[in-house]
């Protein structure tokens, strides 16, 4: 064959290549793009809110002591709940605009506040009574489970939310994961109503979180198993090389790289991007001081250090990174790593100008906690740290929605802001005071006075003690 049959031939078979892998690459680009699409522009809400406030009716609450939840106080105020909302706050001598057909309360004696939110339970996870068939909370097959969400879980019946709504006050919480892993999943935060789904009590427009957890859980329970981590650097290590793959995660999102979903990914991608709020059990003022340098690394903020027995010892780091401290009254002593907690932690927290937030752990706390954040405060008064009343309810109400990333909607006494409100018969952090009347939504959930006015969820009637409040 002479040469310019050659090149006949070779330019034949190259328009023939040419030709079948232009249309398969063409072909693939169609398929990488609707595969990208999905990766990348997946809905990031599934599960959304259905919560649909109860009915109310407008409410002038007159003569009483308001603790408006920024640290201001009212003598002898008034407060207007309309159309669902805070309409009002103000002196006794105010002039309000009352809409027709308004209930008039007398509050002589008595005490208002913005809904207490409890930043850290378990109710539904851990739902009453605590049976293993109802242990739903720790997902202990792996130690980074950012994949696992806690509404998942939720059991709407739970009696414990009803007994906070009327023993404690709790018009809203976020539910957690266990701390049994180092990324124990997405937390979730509720409106404490009475519902048949969980999507019927999420909080509108409330961020996700990630619950995170340091320090001996972590290491005690995969270290029980033979496997990584079993110590504390080991924690670091799983943390770190987690946030590497997350990393990567997120540039191939950007770049149009990515073919496929990962769940537990696309929420530490959230995390960076900064949608996805994290709330780290920690105990150890080193630990946190470590996780605080951690979140540098690799660009995410810590929302909260919960349980945080040993944060008096750098409140200064926790005001400079405006990282705030879940902490209880008193707890200690029951585990090494709270061995070093001290009753004045959240006054001292409180004197360093830090961000302190009162929270339970558990089903019964959630019920009291106006007075551990009573308890606080008295320790904190008998190390010489003056905390007024009007910020101790501070520590219940807006810092705990500031955490939640709710504190646009709800958490003070603030006109137009949600009707989330407490009607208390005395002052709240007297240990002889309790809810009389709840609004959520401007809606009456619980009275004190009305046996009818109590929430009882389907799985208690029948039951002993249905509907039972102390």
């Amino acid at each position: 064959m002479n040469p310019r049959s050659l090149l006949a031939a070779g330019a034949a078979l190259a328009f023939a290549f040419g030709t079948t892998g232009g249309a398969t690459a063409k072909d693939k680009k169609k398929d990488e793009s609707a595969a990208v699409k999905a990766a990348r522009d997946f809905d990031k809400n599934p599960y959304p809110s259905t919560y649909k406030p109860y009915p109310g009716q407008p409410v002038l609450i007159t003569g009483a002591t308001v603790f408006d939840g920024k640290g201001g106080q009212v003598d002898g105020g008034a407060v207007l709940l309309k159309d669902g909302r805070i309409a009002a706050v103000a002196g006794a001598m105010a002039d309000l605009d009352l809409p027709a057909g308004t209930l008039r309360i007398d509050g002589t004696g008595k005490f208002v506040t913005p809904g207490i939110i409890d930043v850290h339970s378990h109710l539904g996870d851990y739902p009453s009574p605590s049976v293993d068939a109802h242990e739903d909370g720790n997902e202990m097959t792996d130690p980074t489970t950012p994949n696992v969400w806690a509404e998942h879980s939720v059991w709407p019946q739970d009696p414990g939310f009803s007994r906070a709504l009327a023993n404690g006050g709790i018009t809203a919480l976020q539910v957690l994961p266990g701390s049994g892993n180092l990324m124990g999943g997405r937390g979730v935060t509720l409106k404490n109503v009475a519902s048949r789904t969980v999507q019927g009590m999420k909080f509108p427009g409330a961020p996700y979180s990630l619950k995170m957890a340091c320090g001996e859980n972590p290491k005690r329970v995969y270290g029980g198993k033979g496997q990584m981590p079993s110590t504390r650097m080991g924690n670091f290590a799983v943390n770190r090389k987690t946030w590497i793959e997350a990393q990567a995660y997120r540039r191939k999102r950007d770049e149009g790289k990515l073919e496929d979903r990962d769940l537990a990914l696309e929420t530490l991608a959230g995390v960076l991007d900064g949608d996805i709020k994290v709330h780290n059990h920690c105990y150890r003022a080193d630990e946190m001081a470590l996780v605080l340098d951690m979140a540098k690394e690799f660009g995410y903020k810590v929302t909260a250090f919960h349980h945080a027995v040993e944060s008096y010892k750098i409140g200064d780091l926790l005001k400079a990174a405006d990282v705030c401290s879940a902490v209880w009254a008193d707890w200690w002593g029951f585990k090494m790593e709270a061995y070093d907690a001290i009753p004045e932690n959240a006054g001292l927290l409180y004197k360093a100008g830090a961000c302190v937030v009162i929270h339970s752990d558990d089903e019964n706390g959630i019920q009291r906690l106006n007075q551990e954040a009573a308890k606080a405060q008295g320790d904190a008064r008998r190390a010489g740290i003056v905390v007024p009343d009007a910020e101790v309810i501070r520590w219940l109400t807006l810092n705990a929605a500031k955490a939640l990333g709710i504190d646009k909607d709800t958490g003070s006494l603030e006109a137009g802001k949600m009707g989330d409100v407490v009607l208390w018969n005395g002052n709240p952090l007297s240990t002889y005071s309790r809810p009389e009347k709840v609004w959520v939504d401007g809606a009456l959930l619980f009275d004190s006075a009305d046996p009818k006015r109590r929430p009882v969820s389907d799985f208690e009637l029948g039951q002993p003690g249905e509907g039972d409040v102390k």
